[in-house]
């Protein structure tokens, strides 16, 4: 068989030339005289051109402004997890989306004003040069050769889809479920502890779904500390121990209630508790006092909220005047308990004949909207948006409010003035 020669030349890829602008600008009957001076001729990428590394990605003004900034952003998740990317402050839920046109990727593409060498045609001169730019109209094509440049333009990417960013809360539950998994309770157990199982701060930054300020919440929300370079929790009932005698020593020097002294309850426990520990769990309690320059005083929500986990043991039920007194007789003299520091942590239940008090730990339901709806009506048939909204705020976004979720995941009814909302089931 004859073999055939290609010629090389042939193969290459065909350049425009200003001759063949013109024949186009003709066939489409334009006015080339309307036009800048300057054609960019586009090229679409050759087989050997790699550019599968990249994407498109919507920012918001937050997310460009932290580019231009110079900060970076993350993308965060695991194998089983959805996708975020997270500033140093948001996360945001990422997506991809469907673009309905072709969106070319053209580097150095220049765009109408730098395309046009002439006065007449830069937008920058307003209608200075009317009359001139009139009389050049009227010319006919013999009067006036319009000199043309054409420059190349290679096409580095063709977009048919984008990721699309929707800001959302930040995914704390993991960083829960990691912590919880060595909890610490006293260094006589530790031979207890997987040692595996522990994390770094950076360790645990890198896994968790959420920015760098979201996370520093999350560690105070979980009330974790550092040991020995890893994050702990401690174990519920060595961390109240601790607590209680902490704000013991408050009766016992006499202080008030803001005039505590760091360096002193430290001491006190020297032999009891590591040094690390009460150190750690006095800043996260604390606030420095603003009547005593240097000396601090207990938060009340974060005391409240402790001792009544305490009382409220799963399963067990309070008269609501039982629990409030009990609550209160276990709290340091100066502070009030109030049902508000029961958030996600208990609900009084009014359905039965008898008001009570009972545990409800919003860390111990599930994790899908559905589910934990079902959970939450399961447990009480009846609930006012207030009693909801700790339940579910976890799942609301910017765009997304609590009322938008019981709307779409609850049926509400009127019932002596008051709105209620029930299963829609």
């Amino acid at each position: 068989m004859e073999s055939m020669e290609v010629d090389e030349s042939a193969a290459q890829l065909y350049v425009r030339t200003p001759e063949d602008v013109k024949a186009i600008v003709k066939h489409a009957k334009l006015d080339e005289r309307q036009l800048t001076q300057l054609t960019q001729a586009l090229y679409f990428p050759s087989a050997d051109v790699d550019s599968d590394n990249l994407r498109l990605l919507e920012l918001d003004g937050h997310m460009l402004g932290q580019i231009r900034d110079g900060q970076t952003l993350y993308f965060k998740g695991g194998q089983n997890e959805k996708l975020v990317l997270c500033t140093d402050e948001r996360t945001y839920d990422v997506k991809g989306a469907e673009i309905s046109n072709s969106l070319l990727l053209v580097p150095d593409l220049k765009f109408a004003a730098a395309t046009s060498t002439s006065p007449l045609k830069s937008p920058r001169t307003g209608n200075a040069n009317a009359s001139l730019e009139r009389s050049l109209n009227d010319s006919t094509e013999d009067e006036l050769e319009v000199p043309r440049t054409l420059e190349q333009r290679p096409v580095l990417k063709v977009f048919h889809e984008y990721f699309e960013c929707r800001e959302i809360r930040p995914r704390f539950r993991k960083l829960g479920e990691l912590l919880q998994l060595t909890r610490y309770s006293g260094p006589e157990n530790e031979f207890c502890v997987e040692q595996k199982l522990l994390f770094t701060f950076s360790q645990l930054l890198d896994t968790v779904q959420c920015s760098r300020g979201q996370f520093m919440e999350g560690l105070n929300q979980y009330r974790a500390i550092e040991l020995d370079g890893r994050m702990r929790v401690m174990e519920y009932e060595y961390e109240y121990r601790i607590i209680n005698m902490m704000l013991g020593l408050i009766s016992e020097n006499s202080w008030a209630l803001d005039e505590v002294e760091r360096e002193e309850t430290i001491n006190a426990l020297k032999g009891i508790a590591p040094e690390d520990v009460v150190a750690g769990l006095f800043d996260i309690y604390t606030t420095p006092s603003e009547r005593c320059p240097g000396k601090f005083e207990y938060q009340e929500s974060m005391v409240s909220r402790i001792v009544a986990q305490n009382i409220l043991q799963p399963g067990l039920r309070f008269r609501n005047e039982e629990f409030m007194r009990t609550w209160q007789e276990a709290l340091p003299e100066g502070m009030s308990c109030d049902l508000k520091y029961l958030r996600g942590l208990g609900i009084c239940d009014k359905e039965g004949a008898q008001p009570c008090i009972r545990s409800l730990a919003e860390e111990l339901l599930p994790t899908n909207i559905s589910d934990r709806m079902r959970a939450l009506f399961k447990t009480k048939q009846r609930w006012t948006m207030e009693e909801m909204e700790p339940y579910i705020e976890c799942f609301t976004t910017p765009n997304l409010s609590v009322s938008t979720l019981l709307a779409k995941h609850a049926r509400s009814l009127t019932d002596g003035g008051v709105r209620y909302f029930v299963s829609k089931h």
